[in-house]
């Protein structure tokens, strides 16, 4: 009987300490380039908002896939002039048909 009774805040107390190193992780995941990008590349703070704000901008929608690269560049899959296209946003704000 006093097994069981200890197994549950056991379990309790490993639940919780997953949880913590989980949140631990992930925040030091945001942290970090994004995979395959190399420790010296400098990843600046522009968000997929801000990337998206600028496709709409320069008349793409249906924005999907959007993606940052190392360098900067945000690549995603949308649709301008009725035609699914990719398109690219430079770090400089530049919205320019091709990419990945």
């Amino acid at each position: 009987m006093i097994r069981h009774w200890l197994a549950g805040p056991a379990a309790i107390a490993l639940l919780a300490a997953a949880l913590s190193l989980n949140i631990a992780s992930s925040a030091r995941a945001a942290d970090l380039p994004p995979i395959g990008c190399e420790a010296s590349d400098r990843i600046d703070g522009s968000t997929a908002a801000d990337a998206q704000k600028k496709m709409n901008a320069g008349g793409y929608h249906q924005v999907s896939e959007l993606k940052k690269g190392c360098g900067n560049y945000w690549n995603a899959s949308a649709v301008k002039d009725g035609v699914r296209t990719h398109v690219t946003v430079s770090p400089q704000g530049v919205v320019q048909p091709g990419g990945e």
